[in-house]
């Protein structure tokens, strides 16, 4: 796969993700706002128990598709391809409905001794079902990337997001006089409802496109290679495992975070409303906008596994290290401003978003918190990648290892900083943050050790970060001179935020940190370069 095939792809993936980010900040900016910082507790518990058996069951296994078909079909195998992912459907769908199992039947269970937020079964039972149908989803995503195709998966994503939305918001209005309990639980429903949805698009796309995947089968026969169902699951599980431990250390701490915290606080004093207050201040206000920025990493990581699989099956070094190196770039160039960027506007955005009155105290409570996990962003992202690499070369094993090491690293710190009653829940992204740095490290370390790829440090974080530090603190003065001409938050938000990304854009091409033949390898990147000629030469 070319740099250009990756860009695009990772672009495909990225539009579609900043599209269902932001469906996904205006699906919880009116929930915020309905119900404050104590029913926004009951969303926060359920989600990271939610994605954490959503991850046990689809994090690794569609990278081992994307992995497997990728390999095959860089051979001309495209038979081997298929019948890989027509096995992987069927593992997924049990693997669904195990995890819907354990959560429905168990959510009184995970409600008071685990989440230790009485309200919560609700909301549980709600989501439940989608654990059967993402899974499903997620095999027909991981085969048609593995082809080299992000469409399908872009498509699929925004009729998702869109099903939540509608159905989540349509049902938590509804249930609006029934009690935060219910009002929840309608919201969470509309994770189920959307991926219904998106399995059906994604179907429907399959169904489409199964004459042309048996066209090239036909000509392709004398490439197939015999594979018996039993070893194509032991190669699935031989990559998968190691990826789905590995991600699920993140939900992990996430989880960890929701009883952790919750229990910390009660243990230092603080009240069980203030605990809830505390917690929905932190999952509710903050944990959407840090989430934003990564829909861009993650689409760089999801296109970089099949890249590099593809180059390494036939031995193509170069393009494999090109990959790398330019994707670690990539990430910084997307990583560095989106971070700088918040933390120079954090009140200022919460206050865009969450625009209630009644909930102006709680915003402005919020704002240290976010600016602090803005680090969470720079390590996320880096991190991201980085394990996206280690994967693409086969050593799947190590970012796990590595990510172990981070989640000891924050379970350690959240204890203790949460225990502290001036920094109470602020100690839950120091700990994240801790996490991230050591196995960013830990990975970069590893991959120079396996693929002798090292990253030119100016190029890769030198130049984003001084742009992003230039274009904070012009989009910070423009805030406070347009709001003391306009006295609107809005205006004034908006404004600065172009400004930044106005300033961002010159700078990072003024400095080279990214080229104009690198752009136009995007999606009608030739025409962004047509209009960029006109403005820098």
């Amino acid at each position: 796969m070319s740099k250009n095939s990756f860009l695009k792809g990772a672009a495909v993936l990225g539009i579609a993700g900043i599209i269902v980010k932001v469906m996904g900040v205006f699906f919880r900016i009116p929930l915020t706002n309905w119900i404050g910082e104590n029913g926004m507790s009951y969303y926060g518990s359920v989600y990271p128990i939610y994605t954490l058996f959503l991850i046990i069951s689809t994090a690794g296994i569609p990278v081992a598709i994307s992995r497997m078909v990728s390999e095959r079909i860089a051979v001309k195998n495209y038979a081997g391809a298929h019948k890989v992912f027509q096995i992987s459907v069927w593992l997924m769908a049990a693997l669904g409905f195990v995890s819907f199992c354990i959560v429905y039947f168990n959510a009184e269970f995970i409600e008071t001794s685990i989440l230790r937020n009485p309200g919560a079964r609700l909301s549980l039972e709600a989501i439940a079902p989608s654990l059967i149908l993402v899974p499903i989803m997620s095999a027909y995503r991981g085969y048609f990337q593995g082809r080299q195709n992000m469409n399908p998966t872009a498509v699929s994503q925004l009729f998702e997001q869109l099903f939540r939305v509608v159905i989540g918001l349509g049902l938590a209005y509804f249930l609006l006089d029934s009690g935060y309990e219910a009002v929840c639980a309608g919201a969470t429903f509309g994770s189920t409802a959307g991926a219904g949805a998106g399995l059906f698009v994604v179907v429907i796309i399959y169904l489409f496109s199964l004459k042309t995947i048996k066209r090239y089968i036909r000509r392709n026969k004398s490439h197939s290679e015999f594979e018996s169902s039993w070893s194509i699951i032991k190669k699935i599980l031989i990559i998968a495992i190691p990826i789905t431990i590995g991600a699920s250390i993140l939900p992990l701490m996430e989880a960890i975070d929701s009883s952790m915290v919750m229990g910390r606080l009660q243990d230092t004093g603080w009240t069980v409303a203030q605990s809830k207050a505390l917690w929905g201040r932190f999952s509710g206000y903050c944990n959407s906008i840090i989430g934003l920025p990564q829909v861009f990493v993650q689409a760089i990581a999801m296109s970089l596994v099949p890249a590099i699989s593809a180059g390494f099956k036939v031995k193509n070094m170069t393009e494999v290290r090109d990959n790398m190196r330019f994707s670690m770039r990539s990430a910084m160039i997307i990583g560095f401003p989106c971070a700088v960027g918040i933390f120079s506007l954090a009140h200022p955005i919460l206050s865009l978003l969450y625009r209630d009155p009644d909930r102006a105290a709680e915003v402005a409570a919020a704002a240290p918190t976010l600016q602090l996990m803005c680090l969470c962003i720079i390590f996320m992202s880096s991190l991201q990648t980085l394990t996206g690499i280690l994967q693409g070369i086969d050593k799947q094993n190590v970012p796990v290892k590595n990510l172990a090491v981070g989640a000891v690293a924050k379970i350690i710190i959240t204890y203790v900083f949460v225990g502290i009653k001036a920094i109470n829940v602020n100690g839950a992204p120091l700990g994240t943050i801790a996490a991230y740095f050591v196995a960013t490290v830990l990975n970069m370390r590893d991959i120079k050790k396996y693929s002798g790829v090292t990253f030119d440090f100016n190029m890769t974080f030198v130049k984003p970060f001084i742009a992003s530090a230039v274009m904070g603190v012009c989009a910070f003065s423009s805030y406070k001179l347009l709001f003391m001409v306009t006295s609107s938050n809005d205006i004034a938000c908006l404004v600065s935020i172009l400004v930044g990304v106005a300033v961002y854009g010159v700078l990072i091409l003024g400095l080279k940190a990214i080229t104009k033949e690198e752009i136009a390898k995007l999606p009608k990147g030739d025409k962004l370069v047509r209009i960029l000629d006109k403005f820098i030469k």
